[in-house]
């Protein structure tokens, strides 16, 4: 039997639904808008009175009079028009509580419809320290990788590397421009080739001649010249290693490490479908295809630029097509700055019209940036923007303010303390990201984040590492069958019924504040529990058993669920 509690009641729906010959598709039932008046409400019977035509109130009380027969319910009652309301007794609800803690999954579902969905997000690029910029990228599309496998889907992540374009001839011009040639190239660490750029970002602002040297560098790289595809791979391979370790710092993982340069054969086979299928219009020295501008205005797509380079439109049309031919995908979730919106509708429909990716979903979830006090993009005290690094390591000294120090008083070695420090430090910052909504930007709080009151990762972490602690304080007491005995443990259950329902809404509409809200309920939810429902002093042996439960249960969802948002939960903290 099903351990998920809504479900359990939908069946007994659905058999009453069929015996009184309704359409079961309405027997569904909803956590109560009303709390305090009943736990579920079915507003079945509001829907069926035009098709029955009948009073609903009169459905509604059909239909109550079959639920109250049903022992499960402790009251069943009609309200208004024709909602119905439904209060579960105590042992129905105990017993899903046993069920969920006697399965790996907590009884959450898996999608009926598995398919193969390409997640892009990273999006780092050579010869560029990753920045606060790149945050909400990575985060949001790690916790949504872990979800879509959780649900049982096969995601396929790509970091999908900006690694071929117009920067790339800027460096080795600079590097030619200072050493007179290449011959030092592969000496280079990370922040010199940052260096390197730098400055010829601002000589290509003040020189044209550099500007074209760089552009004919660029041509001749992506033409397949021995010296310069040379540096140009040690320029990827360090850019990639740099960011690996700040990716690795974060908990980010991909897949695959593809990046612009691995879609640019492919570029050639676009342009060439472009042309067989008469979309590919020469215009001002640039093959462009046209876009519908039946809605709004669109400006076209530039395929290949009056230079003979590719463009960004280009090499992501020709992704695009090699994830349909090579990991067949079924759909593409593009999570990168919503101001990339225009972008991702030309593509879009670019590769509808060339018709190179029939039946597969294209999506791109756009998020808001990261923001200073002042509400603009959040940078460094001289103005700069904000390195990743950085950010990182401001928010493990702040952590580190709030530990104490290694040795005998703490119990922690310094490598204990160093990693508590980093997964505090990387759950606050995650959390503070993945409480928001998507779509929005938010003000990162240095003060606030990593607090260990309010709604903070380190707040729900704490919560884990407490009733580790309650559960090791109690080592005596073992758990037993879960029973309900006050209003705090009937509370703390029904929250815990909802996970189900939480991960798949969440998946359905990729937006991980869905899981934030409700981890953060829960853990205050338990709180209430534990204050008023003591261990050691319960009113009976069995008593004490079944709080242990709970706690544990409640514990290994709290887990589950700060895992699926790719945060680390530490199995103790010095304050727990």
């Amino acid at each position: 039997m099903t351990c998920i509690l809504d479900e359990k009641i939908n069946k007994k729906l659905e058999k009453i639904f069929e015996e009184l010959g309704f359409d079961t598709k309405f027997a569904m039932v909803k956590n109560s808008d009303r709390p305090d008046l009943s736990d579920f409400q079915c507003n079945g019977a509001l829907a069926l009175a035009k098709i029955e035509k009948k009073n609903p109130r009169q459905i509604g009380e059909m239909i109550a009079a079959k639920l109250s027969e049903d022992g499960d319910f402790a009251k069943v009652s009609v309200d208004g028009p024709g909602f119905l309301n439904l209060t579960l007794k105590d042992e129905l609800i105990a017993q899903t509580m046993m069920d969920m803690a006697a399965d790996e999954r907590f009884g959450c579902e898996k999608t009926n419809n598995p398919h193969t969905i390409i997640l892009d997000y990273g999006g780092p690029n050579v010869a560029k320290e990753m920045h606060v910029g790149h945050l909400r990228s990575g985060v949001i599309g790690e916790s949504m990788r872990r979800i879509e496998e959780f649900v049982g889907n096969k995601p396929i992540s790509d970091v999908h590397f900006g690694d071929w374009g117009t920067p790339i001839g800027m460096i080795l011009a600079e590097v030619i421009e200072r050493d007179g040639g290449l011959e030092k190239m592969e000496s280079y660490d990370i922040a010199e080739i940052t260096a390197f750029y730098k400055q010829a970002n601002i000589r290509c602002k003040e020189d044209a001649a550099a500007k074209e040297k760089a552009r004919i560098i660029t041509a001749k790289f992506q033409d397949g010249d021995s010296e310069y595809k040379k540096a140009w791979q040690h320029i990827r391979k360090v850019s990639v290693d740099a960011a690996k370790e700040n990716y690795q710092e974060l908990g980010v993982h991909f897949d695959l490490w593809l990046g612009e340069s691995d879609a640019h054969q492919m570029c050639f086979e676009i342009k060439k479908i472009a042309e067989e299928k008469g979309l590919l219009e020469y215009d001002d020295g640039a093959y462009i295809i046209r876009l519908d501008e039946v809605n709004k205005p669109k400006p076209p797509v530039i395929i290949e630029k009056s230079d003979g380079g590719f463009t960004y439109h280009a090499t992501d049309i020709a992704t695009i097509k090699m994830r349909v031919d090579d990991l067949h995908a079924d759909e593409i979730v593009y999570f990168v700055d919503k101001r990339q919106s225009l972008h991702f509708e030309q593509v879009f429909e670019a590769v509808e019209k060339l018709g190179i990716a029939p039946n597969v979903k294209m999506r791109h979830i756009g998020f808001g940036t990261v923001n200073g006090a002042d509400g603009k993009p959040f940078k460094t005290r001289d103005g700069g923007v904000m390195n990743l690094s950085d950010m990182i390591k401001l928010s493990k000294d702040k952590v580190a303010e709030t530990m104490p120090k290694a040795g005998a008083e703490s119990g922690l070695s310094q490598e204990e303390l160093d990693k508590l420090i980093m997964q505090v430090a990387v759950g606050a910052i995650k959390f503070q990201d993945l409480k928001n909504n998507i779509a929005s930007g938010y003000i990162f709080e240095l003060d606030d984040f990593a607090s260990f009151e309010g709604k903070t990762g380190p707040y729900i972490q704490y919560a884990i590492a407490r009733i580790n602690s309650v559960v090791r304080k109690n080592a005596d007491i073992k758990s037993g069958n879960i029973m309900i005995t006050n209003i705090e443990e009937r509370n703390l259950a029904l929250k815990l019924s909802q996970m189900n329902n939480v991960i798949m809404r969440c998946e359905a509409e990729r937006e991980p504040s869905i899981i934030s809200d409700y981890v953060y309920n829960l853990a205050q939810t338990f709180s209430s529990f534990y204050n008023a429902s003591p261990i050691k002093g319960a009113e009976s042996e069995n008593v004490a058993k079944s709080r242990i439960a709970l706690a544990m249960l409640t514990c290994n969802v709290l887990k589950k669920l700060l895992f699926l948002l790719g945060i680390e939960a530490p199995e103790i903290m010095p304050k727990a």
